[in-house]
């Protein structure tokens, strides 16, 4: 009989055990999965670690990279509803190319319906003459990364924000 109760009590024990290892690997995933830093500071990385062809990096002396502002958010966003703390977009100054590259910080009780506004409201079409081929819209924490540009680039952009 008092095996058996040791046996529970030691059971017990390891499964209290188990749960407070678990919810420890569980807490430092959700904690290192929130980027640190400038949003501008980020961008730069994007462009320095992305896997992009050499005529794409040959024109980025031309892309700028400013603060969004109230005046840009329905062009690069396509709508004025996401609430924001940061946003930074990326794009050329003249180009014949449709590209943006876009950074948000989000509270991140809102970052799943920033990404759905920024789905639903994204125009591949806004340039003149040409259109993006693919978008892509992802959170790392409060971060989102909005992409619209060509297929190859799309990838290796967000290849580049999943390694920050």
């Amino acid at each position: 009989m008092r095996s058996r109760k040791k046996i529970k009590f030691l059971t017990g024990l390891l499964i209290v055990f188990a749960g407070v290892v678990c919810s420890a690997c569980g807490g430092g995933k959700s904690g290192s999965d929130k980027l640190e830093g400038s949003l501008q500071d980020m961008m730069a990385s994007l462009y320095a670690n992305a896997d992009l062809v050499q005529d794409f990096r040959d024109t980025l002396d031309s892309y700028e990279t400013v603060d969004l502002t109230d005046d840009l958010e329905i062009s690069i966003l396509g709508t004025d509803q996401i609430t924001y703390t940061e946003g930074v977009v990326s794009m050329p100054m003249m180009s014949s190319m449709a590209y943006q590259c876009v950074l948000l910080r989000v509270d991140e009780a809102d970052v799943e319906s920033a990404k759905q506004a920024l789905k639903d409201n994204a125009d591949l079409d806004k340039w003149v003459c040409v259109s993006a081929e693919t978008m892509l819209v992802e959170s790392r924490g409060d971060v989102i990364f909005f992409i619209m540009c060509d297929k190859n680039t799309a990838e290796a952009m967000s290849s580049a924000f999943q390694k920050l």
